[in-house]
């Protein structure tokens, strides 16, 4: 009885805590699936990021921008965190510079609604 006891431990203890090249074949699709990732996902969306937030910094007085919420508007006065966007003649709301998704820069030309036809 006890020599089937000891045989039975001996033989899960190897394969339980045994390791070798066979537990690092397992993980090597795993980390080639986070590198992946890191450079399909991670990688491009902080370089968008990091381009918007300069465009954001250089935005001076005049630019065309568009908010989050798509409302079209001039820009009249920057501050540090905060713009003032005129939005039709004499009607002017402060937003927060994050809220801005996109600038269109004065004098930029815009694309005619008809050029599709």
């Amino acid at each position: 009885m006890f020599a089937t006891q000891a045989h039975a431990q001996a033989a899960s203890g190897a394969a339980a805590g045994g390791g070798g090249p066979l537990d690092l074949m397992m993980l090597a699709p795993l980390a080639l699936v986070f590198v992946l990732y890191y450079f399909l996902l991670i990688r491009p969306q902080q370089n968008q990021r990091k381009k918007h937030q300069t465009r954001v910094s250089a935005m001076k007085r005049g630019d065309t921008v568009v908010l989050n919420s798509g409302v079209v508007g001039t820009v009249v006065r920057v501050d540090d965190a905060e713009a003032t966007v005129e939005i039709s003649p004499k009607v002017e709301v402060k937003v927060v510079k994050s809220m801005i998704s996109d600038i269109r820069i004065k004098g930029e030309p815009v694309a005619a609604n008809d050029a599709k036809r």
